[in-house]
């Protein structure tokens, strides 16, 4: 467990950069983000017909993706809603673009 002054040490934007990497490192993710990204609004439905996953490990990557603040999700059943959060889409680009030149 790092200590305080381990984690003191990087900044806001090394954390943050470090958490999009995070969440975005397994192929699925990054499937479901491409996905997402290419709709011209919200994906409604069920990812598991998409995707070639069982539906409580694409749970696990959606809630991955949504504690990153990459997706939002809206479950009010019967209807499943997910979207890129767009801000923070930008966010991610701008950051892990910076770290990539």
């Amino acid at each position: 467990m790092p200590t305080e002054t381990q984690t003191s040490y990087f900044t806001d934007t090394q954390k943050q950069t470090a958490r999009f990497a995070k969440a975005m490192g397994h192929p699925v993710r990054i499937a479901i983000l491409e996905l997402l990204n290419s709709q011209a609004c919200c994906f409604h439905g069920d990812m598991a017909e998409v995707l070639p996953v069982a539906k409580s490990t694409l749970s696990q990557h959606l809630k991955e993706l949504k504690g990153a603040g990459l997706i939002k999700g809206d479950i009010t059943p019967p209807t499943v809603k997910y979207c890129i959060n767009r801000d923070n889409w930008e966010l991610a680009k701008g950051l892990l673009c910076k770290v990539l030149k």
